[in-house]
């Protein structure tokens, strides 16, 4: 493909990834004049889908098409790490997935639900570890 092409897709996709964070921001509900971030996206929904939740899953879909578009554009071998097993991107990013979900679960238990943007900066320090090093 030429890079016009590659441009194009990059920018419809951001287009409609960003829609549909508008579309998650505009559904949260509004309680008292300010809005109710931890109010549920659809009341009376089978499952309570807060934007916190909507917006973990936003994260995924977005780091997945970010992987694929990748894969795709500059195709890689794998490679031998500190691990001593061969990796490619889509295993680094489901190893940090995997260690920054038991960081936070950690995090949680030691410290308390208040301070959990450390754990999100500790696993964003794991992520860049294990996507250099591993």
């Amino acid at each position: 493909m030429t890079q016009t092409r590659w441009t194009t897709i990059y920018l419809t996709l951001a287009a409609i990834m960003l829609a549909i964070l508008a579309a998650l921001y505009a559904a949260v509900p509004v309680k008292d004049g300010a809005k109710d971030w931890t109010g549920q996206l659809i009341p009376g929904f089978w499952m309570a889908w807060t934007f916190p939740v909507a917006l973990f899953f936003w994260c995924i879909a977005a780091l997945l098409i970010i992987m694929t578009l990748l894969a795709i554009r500059f195709p890689e071998t794998p490679r031998v790490g500190i691990l001593r097993i061969e990796t490619t991107r889509g295993d680094r990013l489901f190893i940090t997935l995997l260690g920054s979900a038991f960081i936070h679960l950690g995090w949680l238990y030691f410290a308390g639900p208040e301070a959990i943007w450390g754990a999100t900066i500790l696993s964003l320090a794991y992520a860049f570890a294990v996507f250099r090093w591993v």
